[in-house]
Order: C-alpha cells, then sequence, then structure tokens
C-alpha cells in the first residue's frame, strides 16, 4: 500500500510529483483555472456551473453554494500535495472567508442573542401552499449548551460559518453585499440570497427568492417574511443558512492540507488557515442539535417534548442545516438560532469528526468540542450501519422532529428508533426524494473510506466490505463506456437498532432503476474504491476506480473540462406554478412581480435573455427535451480530486 503523502521530487525545477493520474490532475486543474473557460467571478469565487441557464439546487449557474467553496478549498490543498505550493489553499480559503462567511456587520444583533431561549418555534408544513406557518411562543424550546463556550474561546457573539447560497453577479439585484442590506441592483459583489423555506415539496422550482438581510426594499409590505412565517408584527432582520456537509469538506480539505503539508515541510505556510479551520469546526457543531434544541429521542409531540438542556438536545449527527439570525435594528436588536432535527447519512463525515477531535493542529477552542467531535464520529458510525441495507446501500436518515413539527411518527418506525430518532428514507425534501439520486452514495461513503484509510477502524471496514460488495457488480463496462447507479428506489424498514458495529437489516432493500455515466457522481465513487483499495488490497475494487477514471478522461474530454451530456426532461418544470398567497403582491429589483398565479420563470425574467434559452422555450412549446453539457465546480473539482487522489495512491 502507497502511503498518501505528496512526495516532491528533488532536483526538478517545478516540484511536480510526476505520474500519469497526479498529471491527469494538474491538467484538469488547469481547465478549471483557466480564466477563458468561466469558472471564477473577477473576485476569485467558484460559480456553480460555467453555464448560466442551470436549474437543480441554485437555480441560476452563476450563483455560487458554501458546496463550491468547499471543493475550491480541497482541490487547492491537493494541488499543494502535488506541486508542493500550498499558497493557493490558503488563498482559496481566504476567499470563502471574505465572501461566503458574514461579517460582524452582515449579523449585526448577536450580542441580544438569549441562549436560553434560543427561537422561537414555527412548524413545518407539508407543502408550499400551507405557508406562512404561525409562529408559537407556546412550544417549548431548550438551551443553547454551546454559545457561552464559543463566545468565551474567541471573543465575539458572531458566528462563524459559511451561508450557502450567493448569487455571485447580483442578478437578482437584491445587492446583500458583505456589509450591505438590500444595495440594490448596482451594489458591487456578490450578493447573499435564499430560497428554499417552505417545507419538504418545495422543490427549486417552487421556491421564492429572497434577499438574506430583508428591509424590506423589496417584496412586499413586509418584504418577504410575511410568505414563510405568520406574525401579528414583522421586523426587519438578516437570516442565513448553513449547509453542513459543505463547512465539513471544507475541513477534510484542510485536513488534507496538514498531512500533506507536514511531509512537505511546509507546516507553518498553513497553520493560521489550520486554525480557521478549527473555529468552523467549532461552530459546525449547531448541526449536531435539534432545531429547536428540544431533547433527542420520543419526541413526538411539540407541546409534550420538552426543550433540552445540557447536551440532551445533541443527536451528534451532521444534520441538513442550521440557521441563525437577528433584527437589523442594533438598538433594539433581538437574534436567533436554531439546529435541525433530521439527519442524512449523506451529509456525514467521519473524517472530519475524527479531524476535529484528534489531529492537533485542527483541534478548536471551544472548551467540549473535542468531546462532541469524538461522540460525534461514534454516532456517525452508527447511524450508517443503521440504515444500511440487505444489500449494502444507505438508506437515507433519522429524525427527531416528524414532518418537521415533532408529529406522531407511523407506527412501524417507532418500534425501531435510533437513540430515539425515527428512519426516515427521504428526510428534509421530497420533490425529488432527498436519497433518490446515487450520487448521495458516492459523496458520503468516500469521506468513510477515507475515515478508514487513515484509522484504519474495523467498523468502519465493515460497513464499506458490504457497500462495495453491492457496488461492484452494478458497475457495467464495456471498454472506456461505463455506467452505473443513477437512481435509487427504497423498502422496508431497519430492524431494531441495539448499538454495536453492524446490524442485518433483512427488511431493508434497495433497487436501482436506472444508470448513468455522469462523470461527477463516477469520481466520488472512483475515489471511494481507490482509498477502500489501497488500505484493504482490494485489487477489484482498485480495478473498478481505474475503468471509471480512465472511462471519463478518455470519453467525455470538453475544452473546459470533463463532461458528459444529459438530457434535461425537468426543464419543463420552468413553466410550474410558484404559490402565493391570494392578495399578497410585491416586486423584486428588476420589476418582475409576485403574486397568486405566477411561474417560475415569471419571476426570473432574465433567463430568457440567456443564451440557451431558445431551446428550453422550444422545449416548453412542445419540442424535444433540452441537451446540455455542464462544467459544474463540484463535478469538476471532483474529476480532478479522483483522479489526483489515485495517483498519490497508486502512481509509481
Amino acid at each position: 500500500m502507497k502511503l498518501l503523502l505528496p512526495l516532491v521530487v528533488l532536483g526538478c525545477a517545478t516540484g511536480i510529483l510526476a505520474g500519469v493520474y497526479t498529471d491527469r490532475f494538474l491538467q484538469q486543474y488547469e481547465k478549471i483555472h483557466n480564466s477563458a473557460n468561466g469558472y471564477f467571478s473577477q473576485d476569485g469565487i467558484p460559480y456553480h456551473s460555467v453555464e448560466t441557464l442551470m436549474c437543480e439546487a441554485p437555480d441560476h449557474g452563476h450563483e455560487t453554494t458554501s458546496e463550491a467553496y468547499s471543493y475550491f478549498i480541497w482541490l487547492e490543498a491537493m494541488h499543494g500535495a502535488i506541486t508542493g505550493d500550498f499558497q493557493t489553499f490558503n488563498d482559496a480559503w481566504d476567499i470563502m472567508e471574505k465572501y461566503m462567511i458574514p461579517t460582524h456587520a452582515d449579523q449585526p444583533t448577536n450580542s441580544f442573542y438569549n441562549p436560553s431561549s434560543p427561537a422561537t418555534y414555527a412548524a413545518e408544513m407539508d407543502t408550499p401552499n400551507d405557508y406562512p406557518s404561525p409562529i408559537d411562543s407556546s412550544v417549548p424550546v431548550g438551551q443553547d449548551p454551546i454559545f457561552q463556550e464559543l463566545t468565551t474561546a474567541y471573543g465575539t457573539e458572531d458566528i462563524y460559518g459559511m451561508h450557502w447560497l450567493q448569487d455571485v453577479d447580483n442578478v437578482y439585484g437584491f445587492g446583500d453585499a458583505p456589509g450591505v442590506c438590500e444595495g440594490g441592483p448596482g451594489t458591487p459583489g456578490p450578493s447573499y440570497i435564499n430560497t428554499f423555506q417552505r417545507g419538504p415539496e418545495e422543490s427549486v422550482w417552487r421556491t421564492i427568492p429572497q434577499p438574506t438581510c430583508d428591509s424590506f426594499k423589496y417584496g412586499g409590505t413586509n418584504g418577504f417574511l410575511d410568505l414563510f412565517t405568520g406574525d401579528s408584527n414583522y421586523a426587519k432582520q438578516w437570516k442565513y443558512t448553513n449547509a453542513p456537509d459543505a463547512d465539513a469538506r471544507a475541513i477534510q480539505g484542510a485536513y488534507w492540507a496538514s498531512q500533506w503539508a507536514a511531509a512537505a515541510g511546509q507546516s507553518s505556510q498553513i497553520s493560521a488557515t489550520l486554525e480557521k479551520a478549527a473555529k468552523l469546526g467549532d461552530y459546525l457543531r449547531y448541526a449536531l442539535f435539534d432545531k429547536y434544541f428540544k431533547q433527542v429521542g420520543e419526541c413526538f409531540d411539540p407541546h409534550s417534548c420538552p426543550g433540552g438542556s445540557g447536551k440532551n438536545s445533541a443527536h451528534y449527527l451532521l444534520s441538513w442545516y442550521y440557521a441563525w439570525g437577528g433584527a437589523t435594528d442594533t438598538s433594539a436588536g433581538w437574534a436567533w438560532r436554531i439546529g435541525d432535527g433530521s439527519a442524512h447519512f449523506g451529509y456525514q463525515n467521519p473524517l472530519t469528526a475524527w479531524a476535529l477531535a484528534n489531529e492537533p493542529s485542527l483541534k478548536p477552542k471551544g472548551a467540549t468540542a473535542v468531546q462532541d467531535w469524538t461522540q460525534s464520529l461514534e454516532r456517525q458510525l452508527e447511524l450508517y450501519a443503521y440504515v444500511q441495507t440487505a444489500e449494502g446501500a444507505f438508506a437515507g436518515g433519522v429524525t427527531n422532529t416528524w414532518k418537521g413539527r415533532y408529529d406522531q411518527p407511523p407506527s412501524n418506525l417507532t418500534s425501531n428508533t435510533f437513540y430515539g430518532m425515527v428512519y426516515d428514507w427521504e428526510p428534509v425534501y421530497h420533490d425529488p426524494p432527498s436519497n433518490r439520486w446515487y450520487g448521495m452514495q458516492g459523496w458520503s461513503t468516500d469521506r468513510l473510506a477515507q475515515y478508514y484509510y487513515v484509522t484504519g477502524d474495523v467498523k468502519a471496514q465493515a460497513t464499506l466490505d458490504k457497500w462495495v460488495a453491492w457496488l461492484l457488480p452494478n458497475l457495467k463496462f464495456d471498454g472506456d463506456d461505463y455506467q452505473l447507479p443513477a437512481n435509487l428506489e427504497w423498502q422496508g424498514v431497519p430492524n431494531a437498532y441495539s448499538g454495536g458495529e453492524a446490524q442485518e437489516n433483512s427488511n431493508l432493500h434497495v433497487t436501482i432503476t436506472d444508470f448513468t455515466n455522469d462523470v461527477g457522481t463516477a469520481a466520488g465513487t472512483a475515489r471511494t474504491l481507490a482509498y477502500y483499495a489501497a488500505k484493504t488490497g482490494n485489487t477489484e475494487a482498485k480495478d473498478a476506480a481505474k475503468k471509471l477514471l480512465d472511462g471519463m478522461w478518455n470519453l467525455y474530454q470538453t475544452d473546459k473540462g470533463v463532461s458528459s451530456p444529459e438530457v434535461r426532461e425537468d426543464y419543463n418544470r420552468f413553466t410550474e406554478p410558484v404559490y402565493v398567497p391570494s392578495g399578497w403582491t410585491g416586486t423584486y429589483p428588476n420589476g418582475d412581480t409576485i403574486q397568486s398565479g405566477i411561474t417560475f420563470i415569471d419571476i426570473r425574467s432574465f433567463l430568457k435573455e440567456d443564451p440557451d434559452w431558445p431551446k428550453v422555450e422550444a422545449y416548453i412549446n412542445g419540442g424535444s427535451a433540452p441537451e446540455f453539457t455542464y462544467h459544474r465546480f463540484w463535478a469538476q473539482s471532483d474529476v480532478a480530486l479522483a483522479q489526483g487522489a489515485y495517483g498519490l495512491l497508486f502512481d509509481e
């Protein structure tokens, strides 16, 4: 087995670790960084995709996500491993910190936050048509047990975490630039925005984009607030939402940078950045707690389920989000914070949990942070075992708040809970189901495989053995052509969980419904197999990883990267109705009207000016579904990282 450490070639003028797959990394890296290819804004911010007409979670290609920033950081860490120069890793972190972590001016009233009363309850509803959801102060909430130790450790009440979504070119025109609240279309620099706000059936096609700082300049009488929550009085406010898997991925990249830099004798070059990564991990603990800090376990009624105290509100899993907000008025302020009671297996990152608990350069300053991440690591490993199907794939996750409002779950789920939380095959969102996409398997299992590679943990190996045994027969190769799972369906429920290393879920099953040649999911899968093979010596896994990497490289080269064409049948939803309550009216900065009866494209009229719009319009008018060759930043980075990881592991 070859150690995954940079061996900088002495006497080489470039200092590059040479090899077939590390050279591929550098070729792909250069394509990503070629300014003519359009991956970055003029400020060095990675776009979600090169192409602008793009709708999936972001609804425009030149938005960006915390996911893209995290891949940027990891990409630059590996660049340091291969070249011996880690300055671009520092630079990537600095760009992320400057643009995606709200400054004090962006979150000015955290000093008013009361950890004994973190937020007022509002139920999540079933469909967007059920909103706004009334705020209900009669529902008990718990106490925030980490606020004071974070304030003590860092000397500020502000949160150090990424907001998840950014309008890099300010296309919507809100102008929520760093330190600016609703500056308008002319505000330079990226603009914070949000979309999802209205329950599990609110796909991106049903969203109403909104500013993160709402001063009532746009929207309706109360800005956008009364579309989402029902209240007797609305105040101008700021609010941010964190995607924990992205912050965890950024820390994961920092962990590898710490190891690679140490091997290259460059630890001092990145020490300050590693301190920031540790700080990010300290605040990431908000993702380990129930949404309203209620007790975890058997929480099946919002009024009778008590608020938590101490750490009994912690489920210790990486949940779907945490969020925080407050008033814009610094003279009469208030602030709130929430976690999330639902956790998807696909968001877990045992390597990050292990690094925050064990890597000296990444240990957070919070008094109980190491203890919390140690506990989180164990709980994450148990979650993989709890939701692993009889075949080996991972089925969804668990929730402490059924239907997002602490409802009574079906009886077939309450007899087999996971630390009192119930199984959910599609945590958080249902359109499409959150665990239908196979990519969640590769993403999360890759992190598990990296953790296993670093630690040799036999519990992780047992879980990986079963997953790899399911996957390998379902990879199809014909020369360079490859196919891997695209979408999955689930049947049954897990068996009762009693703790321990693994369990046999004889009543929980997976079915593969279709296959794909997608390069992003193929890259994540190949990297998973490579780490697994490097630790176990499994030649079949190594060979499959190589075939995936060679196939995508040989078949799907483009001028801008490595990408396979895709047909977007879902683009008929550009004309899907977006629910707005009867009588509610408002406007966007460009003049688009928000009112009952609008469609997705009605409130995004700028998309009609996109050069790719005609082929979408032709499809809407009865033509064939349009085909695109997209260059998503995460997928193009994944291609580079998978090629590079294989090279660092196996290149001679």
